[in-house]
């Protein structure tokens, strides 16, 4: 004897796959292409999202470079990633921009978890969700997911957030390349 939640159980079965066929036929249908012009580009720019560009983030300034817009507006990328650019875009790489601002050493951003109020404006000025915290508690960052962007130094109505440079690791540590013009031979400075 087939009972009432039998029948329930089985419309809803019904109904989620005669749904996953729509959604499965809908995504083929209406897939968007995206310029793979841009998604080169995009992969090429820091991805700190910090709008230091004076584009929203990394994607739309890619975006904006694969329409003709400067290769020259990212301080968190730097000279490499001009180099880069104007390798990928066939152009001449241009020195940065200095009205975007200075290229900086990487730095991250430490809360003074003892000043923190727990406003959670910093939260939400976070592009890449790094803050982690919640109302009337005290917030840290996690410094795997932090860019540098700065954008959640402004907010902060007590300033205690300090943006500090990121420490130096084997993981993320570079060659220093001699800039006489006499070889790529590595300098290693003893301190």
């Amino acid at each position: 004897m087939i009972t009432y939640v039998s029948y329930a159980i089985l419309a809803v079965a019904v109904l989620a796959v005669l749904f996953g066929l729509i959604l499965g036929y809908a995504s083929i249908k209406f897939k968007v292409q995206s310029d793979p012009l841009v998604d080169q580009i995009d992969n090429l720019l820091p991805q700190t999202q910090c709008g230091q560009c004076g584009y929203p983030g990394c994607k739309p300034y890619a975006e904006a470079i694969a329409n003709g817009d400067e290769i020259n507006k990212c301080p968190p990328g730097g000279e490499a990633t001009i180099k880069e650019l104007a390798d990928l875009m066939g152009v001449e790489a241009k020195p940065l921009d200095a009205a975007h601002g200075v290229e900086d050493v990487k730095k991250v951003a430490f809360i003074r978890e003892d000043e923190c109020i727990g406003c959670t404006k910093c939260i939400q000025a976070c592009p890449v969700d790094a803050i982690l915290g919640a109302a009337k508690q005290m917030h840290t960052v996690i410094i795997d997911e932090c860019t540098g962007c700065d954008l959640c130094v402004d907010p902060c109505p007590v300033d205690c957030i300090d943006m500090i440079p990121l420490a130096e690791t084997s993981q993320n540590w570079k060659w220093k390349f001699n800039q006489s013009g006499t070889g790529d031979i590595p300098i290693r400075t003893v301190q």
